[in-house]
């Protein structure tokens, strides 16, 4: 294609700035108070609608023309991302340096690299997890979307420009792409929500749906040339699309919220929304006087970067703060991000794109892309150098590592499968025969650092024990997911094959799973179908001649990154503590079936609660040492603790003959 001629672009329209004003606010307001809006994610669908529109007008209106450069075409895509990206970047990086911890500082090194590469949906749907930090503590998390646009980008333009010159080869494939999208993002919507947010495969009907808009309005543009009027002309029908699209917003905006399946077919609310009102176009009342209103319009303007701008300010004050920032940080994070997107649009953003110089144009293009490049390989090291440890910031907490990973290493040893969210070990003497097995999930994995320190007191001659766990598995296979029952089918098997176990100790988050829990892709466990299962699995370990001890869940609800000391803060506050009453409320009512069941079928139990807690708090840390990794399991400090406290009791307790 020709590049010679600079792309030609559509006439401005201050609604469309207006809709985007719309469609940012939703999403900043949802992240800085999402109990106000809990529905503002919805925001980035309008966003993908008009990208897919104004880029897809182009694209077409330049083929048509036969002046349409792919150079040109992806210098303008650089010059208007990569400034503001950049800045980000940097920011980020530097704030970082000075203030997060190793694992902090390294996964954000990750980010950058996969945000300067637009992967960013590929890595944060891989991170996806039982164990994954927080969204809220992932400051580049909102870069996903940003991720997938790009991603578009780069086949949809020639596959336009292969396909343009034979409509109906256009059309079909346009729209097999458009609908394959659509069923298959209601498809996947219901087996795994979360592949279906960050897929651009269920994604890309939504800018498809804007590519609509470009095609016909180009189509019509032109057959109506003569008369200087197309098929959507007339006013009744502008009037209409634009109040039905504002109605089917407002709604998505009023109904649609996180805990619906999404995007899904709920997406179709701010998708045709978005539609409607672009179609309605500038002339209609509520484009005209709403839309086009100066202030949305200047917000409009400015919502690249203060999509950019918001969400790290408010992830790094969450992080730093190791909560939620109180309302008042909230709202001043809201106007620091507005100052920064208008600074970063008036004084970065609109002299590199209106710069018309050819040379110096193509210069900058090319200083942009290094820049981004540079902090994407940057970004990179920092993940790869495990954060940097040696910062000042890394280094005032080194003693807590953040890993409840050293007991856990991969199942396939018994298994000869795939690797999962695996807690499995081989315990504390490998070479010899085991005693004792430890069953359950991550919470269960909790135990297996006391269990180790308890094998150093008492010698290894007396006690070995074997650990075999998997991320949200309770060791049941009969309400279990396909994952879980592959391990406890190989654990069973290894239990026949092992006569030496004489002791059968399970573990798990019981308060989740006996308040009924969503089974992984399938239908959700009651309570209790869960009762049913937890006797019938203890009978058939006592079947087989083997004691049973069951562990209580440990205390739940710290907030152990409370207890460090960090190099920023904003406040003295200090939530480094959990309260007795807190972790009894976490703990639910499982305890009242255990008490009177377990006693009945003689089997004993072991309760963390007993040793660290008193008649007031819950042990987090012993002022140095923090006891949790998280809200609810053990660092191996707190392992060690607990073998420690319970010592003569673990020795009643494990010491005992098989009954």
């Amino acid at each position: 294609m020709s590049s010679s001629t600079a792309l030609s672009h559509p006439k401005y329209r201050p609604d469309i700035d207006g809709l985007r004003a719309i469609a940012v606010l939703s999403v900043v307001v949802f992240h800085a108070f999402p109990e106000s809006l809990k529905s503002g994610f919805i925001g980035v669908d309008i966003f993908f609608v008009i990208s897919g529109y104004l880029i897809s007008s182009i694209i077409f209106e330049n083929i048509d023309r036969g002046s349409f450069s792919f150079a040109e075409f992806y210098g303008r895509r650089i010059k208007r991302i990569f400034p503001a990206l950049t800045l980000v970047l940097l920011s980020c990086l530097v704030f970082g340096w000075f203030g997060l911890l190793g694992d902090e500082f390294k996964q954000l090194g990750k980010h950058v690299a996969a945000g300067a590469g637009f992967v960013s949906n590929f890595y944060l749907w891989q991170e996806v997890g039982y164990f994954n930090n927080a969204a809220e503590t992932k400051p580049l998390l909102h870069l996903w979307s940003l991720a997938i646009e790009e991603q578009f980008y780069i086949f949809w333009p020639l596959l336009v420009w292969l396909t343009w010159k034979r409509k109906t080869l256009f059309l079909v494939v346009f729209g097999a792409l458009l609908l394959g999208s659509f069923a298959y993002n209601v498809h996947l919507v219901r087996i795994d929500p979360t592949a279906t947010f960050y897929s651009p495969a269920t994604r890309i009907w939504e800018l498809l749906i804007g590519v609509v808009l470009a095609y016909f309005s180009t189509q019509f543009k032109q057959k109506g040339a003569a008369t200087g009027k197309v098929w959507y002309s007339r006013p009744a029908l502008k009037q209409l699309a634009s109040t039905l699209g504002m109605l089917f917003l407002a709604f998505g905006l009023y109904r649609i919220d996180s805990g619906r399946p999404f995007p899904g077919t709920w997406a179709l609310l701010p998708v045709l929304g978005s539609f409607l009102l672009i179609l309605a176009g500038p002339a209609a009342w509520f484009n005209r006087f709403v839309l086009s209103n100066r202030l949305l319009v200047w917000v409009g303007l400015i919502s690249f970067p203060l999509y950019l701008w918001h969400w790290p300010i408010l992830s790094f004050m969450r992080i730093v703060e190791s909560e939620t920032p109180s309302l008042g940080y909230r709202v001043l994070a809201v106007g620091l991000s507005v100052l920064l997107a208008w600074m970063t649009y008036y004084f970065v953003e609109k002299p590199i794109r209106l710069d018309s110089v050819r040379v110096k144009s193509r210069l900058k293009i090319a200083v942009l892309s290094a820049c981004v490049a540079m902090l994407g390989l940057i970004g990179f090291a920092i993940f790869q150098n495990n954060g940097v440890p040696t910062r000042a910031a890394a280094q005032i907490n080194g003693v807590n590592t953040w890993d409840n990973l050293t007991f856990a290493t991969p199942c396939k040893f018994i298994t000869n499968g795939p690797n999962h969210d695996d807690w499995c070990n081989i315990g504390n003497a490998p070479n010899k025969s085991p005693t004792t097995l430890l069953i359950g999930d991550s919470v269960g994995n909790n135990f297996a650092p006391m269990l180790q320190s308890y094998s150093e007191q008492v010698g290894n001659s007396t006690f070995v024990f074997r650990q075999f766990g998997r991320g949200l598995c309770h060791g049941f296979p009969e309400i279990a997911y396909e994952n879980c029952a592959e391990l406890v089918n190989a654990t069973r098997t290894y239990l026949e094959k092992t006569p030496s176990v004489d002791t059968i100790i399970l573990a798990a988050n019981w308060p989740l799973y006996f308040n009924g829990f969503d089974r992984i892709g399938s239908t959700p466990v009651s309570a209790q179908q869960f009762k049913t299962a937890f006797e019938k699995n203890v009978a058939y370990y006592q079947g087989l001649g083997k004691r049973v001890i069951v562990f209580l869940a440990p205390p739940v609800g710290a907030n152990p990154r409370a207890c460090l000391t960090r190099p920023i803060r904003l406040s003295d506050k200090s939530s480094c503590n959990l309260a007795l009453a807190e972790a009894l409320h976490n703990d639910g009512q499982y305890r009242a079936f255990f008490a009177m069941y377990l006693k009945s079928i003689k089997v004993d139990t072991f309760d963390p609660f007993k040793y660290m807690c008193d008649e007031t708090s819950c042990k987090v840390t012993d002022g140095t040492r923090i006891y949790y990794v998280d809200h609810e399991h053990f660092s191996a400090f707190g392992g060690q603790f607990l073998a420690d406290a319970a010592k003569n009791d673990l020795k009643n307790l494990l010491g005992k003959p098989t009954k």
